[in-house]
């Protein structure tokens, strides 16, 4: 039986192919890391999954023998080719030749549960890292009907959406993370896991989409862009990142709210907790 990486480099060789830079692709060739992926991801046969970027197929396979149907959302058309030939025994298998941020996926989503009878959806990719924060916004934002989203990702990047809101290494994507999925850590992978190697490690993660907000808000619109301005100059405090944000008229004004809602005046944004947040974002919005 050969291995995955001979696997890899034996359909490379055969389809004259090489890692596109551009696209941020690098071919997983660890079988631990696959099996890791698709068993977290827990998938049964009511399931409909959504594959993102699936270069060669090294998840896809896995996934098609699991899920009651894959459909693989590929931007790079070498791969459409590999893809429809690896798999055209498989009759729970359909390729989209489209960038996924171009896809409606609520709309796509809904169809397929209703033509083949699946109960649930869920997201698994080895996403590009170069475009991980924008898909991940579009899967959370556009609360889609999903159940999870397994991915693997940079770890720099995993350690920041599932940091808890408040941590050092939070940022604004923290945030909205946590209130709409609560995350863990699945596996870090190393980057002899890939061919070409790429320069920095990797982490797969696991978000399971919340049935219900962990926070009520009175304007998750205001929420957002609260926490978007005071991440957009780190450096400053709170209260001046919002003033020069615009998100209070003035100085003074700032002041009272921050005292109102007992936050300390030399407060920067990273240390506040998702309550901090919530609190000053139904201030502004009274």
């Amino acid at each position: 039986m050969e291995n995955l990486e001979e696997k890899t480099r034996f359909i490379m060789r055969k389809y004259g192919i090489s890692a596109n830079k551009s696209l941020g692709q690098n071919f997983l060739i660890n079988e631990e890391v696959v099996s890791n992926i698709v068993g977290s991801s827990e998938i049964c046969k009511s399931d409909l999954v959504i594959e993102i970027g699936p270069g060669l197929g090294t998840l896809t396979e896995s996934l098609l023998e699991n899920a009651g149907k894959v459909i693989a959302i590929e931007l790079d058309n070498r791969m459409i080719k590999i893809l429809n030939e690896r798999f055209f025994m498989y009759d729970n298998f359909e390729v989209i030749n489209e960038d996924v941020l171009k896809v409606d996926l609520a709309e796509l989503i809904k169809k397929e549960k209703q033509e083949h009878n699946l109960t649930s959806a869920k997201i698994v990719a080895n996403l590009p890292y170069y475009i991980t924060t924008p898909i991940i916004m579009k899967l959370l934002e556009e609360e889609l009907d999903i159940e999870s989203i397994t991915v693997m990702i940079q770890k720099e990047v995993a350690d920041r959406l599932i940091a808890t809101p408040g941590d050092k290494v939070s940022g604004a994507i923290t945030y909205s993370v946590y209130y709409y999925a609560e995350s863990e850590s699945i596996m870090i992978v190393e980057n002899n896991s890939f061919i070409p190697e790429p320069e920095v490690q990797s982490e797969v993660i696991k978000l399971k989409i919340r049935k219900t907000p962990v926070i009520e808000l009175k304007d998750k619109d205001l929420f957002f862009k609260l926490i978007k301005v005071s991440f957009m100059q780190r450096r400053k405090t709170l209260m001046n990142a919002l003033v020069n944000g615009g998100m209070f008229n003035n100085k003074e004004e700032a002041k009272q709210a921050f005292e109102e809602i007992g936050l300390d005046m030399n407060v920067r944004g990273e240390s506040l907790s998702m309550n901090d947040f919530k609190n000053l974002s139904d201030k502004i919005a009274k």
